[in-house]
């Protein structure tokens, strides 16, 4: 199973969708896709993803989104980053791949190859 969660508005997004979606097809595996402004992540989703992929939650934000100026998070803590992205799905960076119990901000898209092991 492929995850990606996705902002079909993000050509960034759109290129890792179909690498992702080239991926699932030759390997015969489910991809679910998921539109994280229409089905925006829980608190309890954005900490598991925060732990599967390893990196520092500030990396998954958008910090160029008036949002994120707008709310002071350039010093906040985790905790306030996680909340704020619960209440502000348009913060989440994208897109986000999990695959195999590991996940990756696939920007650039060519990082999938790591994730994917190619």
């Amino acid at each position: 199973m492929i995850t990606i969660y996705h902002n079909p508005r993000c050509s960034k997004s759109r290129e890792a969708l179909a690498m992702a979606e080239q991926f699932s097809h030759e390997k015969k595996l489910a991809l679910e896709v998921i539109d994280y402004q229409k089905t925006p992540l829980t608190l309890a989703q954005l900490q598991d993803l925060h732990r599967t992929l390893g990196a520092p939650v500030s990396a998954m934000l958008r910090d160029n989104e008036p949002e994120y100026a707008e709310l002071s998070l350039a010093q906040a803590d985790d905790a306030a980053l996680l909340a704020a992205l619960a209440a502000h799905p348009k913060l989440l960076q994208r897109p986000i791949v999990v695959y195999r119990k590991r996940a990756v901000i696939a920007r650039p898209p060519q990082l999938l190859d790591q994730l994917f092991g190619n």
